[in-house]
């Protein structure tokens, strides 16, 4: 597979409504002209309008492991893919659920065909959730989340001890970085420690010229 650059919109002002919908074009225009492999993961507010309006992916950034009925104000997995979402993140740092959970999301994504993206702090924490089968793992340390310095540059062992730690579980899963990453720098270094893309948000949502820092970022695949 091509490496990934996935791009979490948070709930930041630039990556919400209208300019959550311009921000998805920008990348998508460059998915096309660099033929990279981009996906977006925004608000459940907006995963049926931007996923109608552009070709890359686009993910949800949380669901509920519930089922049709009386929920409310849960995210049902099945109203995530029929609005569009191709897969989805799952215990984010700032959405975590118990492991029960991510259990039983990781297993719904797989019933309904969508793309599981679990998020982890640790390495230890990284091979617990391997053992469920998703799709992902993305190694996150929450205290270099929103960062300037990324996990490559400044806990490198994190990436390559995660790597390991997944494959001696599941050598299906392929592992993500994410936290602090905002260079072509960082993507290439956490390349080359076993990761098959980067999680980003903030430099590039953040960003006044986004497309430059994704033009920067891919290039460092």
């Amino acid at each position: 597979m091509k490496p990934m650059l996935l791009i979490n919109f948070k709930t930041y002002e630039q990556g919400t409504g209208k300019e959550a919908l311009d921000l998805a074009k920008v990348a998508d225009e460059v998915a096309g002209k660099e033929d990279a492999s981009i996906v977006l993961s925004v608000q459940p507010t907006d995963l049926e309008r931007i996923s109608g309006a552009i070709s890359i992916p686009v993910y949800a950034q949380h669901m509920d492991p519930v089922t049709p009925g009386s929920h409310t104000g849960w995210i049902l997995p099945e109203a995530v893919k029929e609005a569009g979402a191709k897969g989805t993140l799952i215990n984010h740092s700032e959405h975590n659920i118990d492991k029960e959970k991510i259990e039983a999301n990781v297993k719904k994504c797989r019933e309904l065909g969508i793309v599981s993206v679990c998020c982890a702090a640790t390495p230890e924490i990284a091979k617990e959730v391997a053992a469920f089968g998703p799709d992902f793992v993305a190694i996150e340390p929450p205290e270099l989340i929103g960062g300037t310095v990324s996990v490559s540059t400044a806990k490198p062992e994190i990436i390559s001890d995660t790597v390991e730690a997944v494959k001696s579980v599941n050598p299906e899963v392929k592992v993500l970085c994410g936290a602090g990453v905002n260079s072509s720098g960082d993507v290439k270094k956490a390349i080359e420690l076993g990761a098959v893309g980067v999680l980003v948000a903030s430099a590039i949502v953040k960003s006044e010229t986004p497309e430059k820092v994704i033009l920067d970022l891919i290039s460092g695949f």
